[in-house]
Protein backbone atom coordinates (compact mmCIF):
# COMPACT_ATOMS: atom_id res chain seq x y z
CA UNK A 1 0.00 0.00 0.00
CA UNK A 2 1.40 3.36 -1.02
CA UNK A 3 1.53 5.91 1.76
CA UNK A 4 2.80 9.47 1.85
CA UNK A 5 3.17 11.28 5.15
CA UNK A 6 4.09 14.96 5.33
CA UNK A 7 5.64 16.59 8.35
CA UNK A 8 7.42 19.76 9.37
CA UNK A 9 4.80 22.40 8.74
CA UNK A 10 4.19 25.21 11.18
CA UNK A 11 4.12 28.94 11.78
CA UNK A 12 7.00 31.14 10.69
CA UNK A 13 7.52 34.85 10.25
CA UNK A 14 7.93 36.39 6.83
CA UNK A 15 11.51 36.07 5.68
CA UNK A 16 12.02 32.92 7.69
CA UNK A 17 12.66 29.33 6.66
CA UNK A 18 10.91 26.04 7.05
CA UNK A 19 11.59 22.52 5.84
CA UNK A 20 8.83 20.03 5.22
CA UNK A 21 9.22 16.33 4.52
CA UNK A 22 7.34 13.66 2.64
CA UNK A 23 8.01 10.12 3.83
CA UNK A 24 6.95 7.57 1.25
CA UNK A 25 6.34 3.86 1.52
CA UNK A 26 4.83 1.09 -0.55
CA UNK A 27 6.87 1.64 -3.72
CA UNK A 28 10.50 1.82 -4.76
CA UNK A 29 12.13 5.11 -5.64
CA UNK A 30 12.66 4.63 -9.36
CA UNK A 31 10.34 5.66 -12.19
CA UNK A 32 8.26 8.02 -10.13
CA UNK A 33 7.97 11.71 -9.53
CA UNK A 34 7.13 13.26 -6.22
CA UNK A 35 5.54 16.64 -6.36
CA UNK A 36 4.65 19.24 -3.80
CA UNK A 37 1.38 21.07 -4.25
CA UNK A 38 -0.22 23.72 -2.09
CA UNK A 39 -3.69 25.04 -1.61
CA UNK A 40 -4.65 28.20 0.21
CA UNK A 41 -8.20 28.90 1.39
CA UNK A 42 -10.40 29.94 -1.50
CA UNK A 43 -7.71 29.23 -4.06
CA UNK A 44 -7.03 26.42 -6.46
CA UNK A 45 -4.38 23.84 -5.81
CA UNK A 46 -1.09 24.81 -7.42
CA UNK A 47 2.07 22.90 -8.13
CA UNK A 48 5.10 24.12 -6.21
CA UNK A 49 7.94 21.77 -7.04
CA UNK A 50 8.67 18.28 -8.26
CA UNK A 51 11.57 15.85 -8.31
CA UNK A 52 11.99 13.00 -10.75
CA UNK A 53 13.28 10.09 -8.68
CA UNK A 54 14.87 8.33 -11.66
CA UNK A 55 17.37 11.05 -12.51
CA UNK A 56 16.96 13.76 -9.87
CA UNK A 57 15.59 16.38 -12.24
CA UNK A 58 13.79 19.13 -10.40
CA UNK A 59 11.08 21.60 -11.33
CA UNK A 60 9.92 24.77 -9.60
CA UNK A 61 7.01 27.09 -10.00
CA UNK A 62 8.06 30.62 -10.88
CA UNK A 63 6.59 31.87 -7.60
CA UNK A 64 9.08 29.83 -5.55
CA UNK A 65 12.09 29.62 -7.84
CA UNK A 66 15.23 30.72 -6.03
CA UNK A 67 13.57 30.40 -2.62
CA UNK A 68 12.52 26.74 -2.39
CA UNK A 69 14.70 23.67 -2.88
CA UNK A 70 13.41 20.15 -3.36
CA UNK A 71 15.60 17.14 -2.64
CA UNK A 72 15.23 13.42 -2.20
CA UNK A 73 16.95 10.90 0.02
CA UNK A 74 16.37 7.63 -1.75
CA UNK A 75 17.85 5.62 1.12
CA UNK A 76 15.20 7.05 3.43
CA UNK A 77 12.40 7.17 0.82
CA UNK A 78 11.89 10.78 1.77
CA UNK A 79 11.54 13.99 -0.21
CA UNK A 80 12.21 17.35 1.36
CA UNK A 81 11.14 20.87 0.52
CA UNK A 82 13.38 23.55 1.99
CA UNK A 83 11.56 26.86 1.96
CA UNK A 84 13.52 30.07 2.47
CA UNK A 85 12.57 33.74 2.35
CA UNK A 86 9.00 32.79 3.07
CA UNK A 87 6.22 35.24 2.26
CA UNK A 88 2.69 35.51 3.63
CA UNK A 89 1.42 34.40 0.22
CA UNK A 90 3.19 31.06 0.75
CA UNK A 91 0.62 30.26 3.45
CA UNK A 92 -1.22 27.09 2.45
CA UNK A 93 -1.66 23.42 3.09
CA UNK A 94 1.26 21.67 1.41
CA UNK A 95 0.72 18.15 0.11
CA UNK A 96 3.06 15.71 -1.56
CA UNK A 97 1.96 13.30 -4.22
CA UNK A 98 3.52 10.50 -6.26
CA UNK A 99 3.15 9.87 -9.97
CA UNK A 100 4.43 7.00 -12.14
CA UNK A 101 6.61 8.47 -14.87
CA UNK A 102 7.54 5.55 -17.13
CA UNK A 103 5.12 6.82 -19.80
CA UNK A 104 5.86 10.52 -19.40
CA UNK A 105 7.18 12.15 -22.55
CA UNK A 106 7.00 15.77 -21.44
CA UNK A 107 7.77 15.89 -17.72
CA UNK A 108 8.09 19.66 -17.67
CA UNK A 109 4.39 19.94 -18.49
CA UNK A 110 3.04 16.91 -16.67
CA UNK A 111 4.58 17.63 -13.26
CA UNK A 112 2.07 20.46 -12.76
CA UNK A 113 -1.06 18.39 -13.45
CA UNK A 114 -2.61 16.99 -10.23
CA UNK A 115 -4.46 14.27 -12.14
CA UNK A 116 -1.11 12.75 -13.13
CA UNK A 117 -0.48 11.84 -9.49
CA UNK A 118 -1.95 8.64 -8.11
CA UNK A 119 -1.42 8.99 -4.38
CA UNK A 120 -1.51 11.97 -2.05
CA UNK A 121 -0.49 12.69 1.49
CA UNK A 122 -2.80 14.29 4.03
CA UNK A 123 -1.04 17.65 3.87
CA UNK A 124 0.76 19.86 6.33
CA UNK A 125 -0.12 23.46 7.16
CA UNK A 126 2.44 26.18 6.52
CA UNK A 127 1.54 29.62 7.86
CA UNK A 128 3.71 32.67 7.22
CA UNK A 129 2.92 35.70 9.33
CA UNK A 130 3.64 39.23 8.15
Amino acid sequence: EVQLVESGGGLVQAGGSLSISCAASGFTFDDYAIGWFRQAPGKEREGVSCVMLSDGSTYYADSVKGRFTISSDNAKNTVYLQMNSLKPEDTAVYSCAVAPTSTWKSPSKLVWIPDEYDYWGQGTQVTVSS
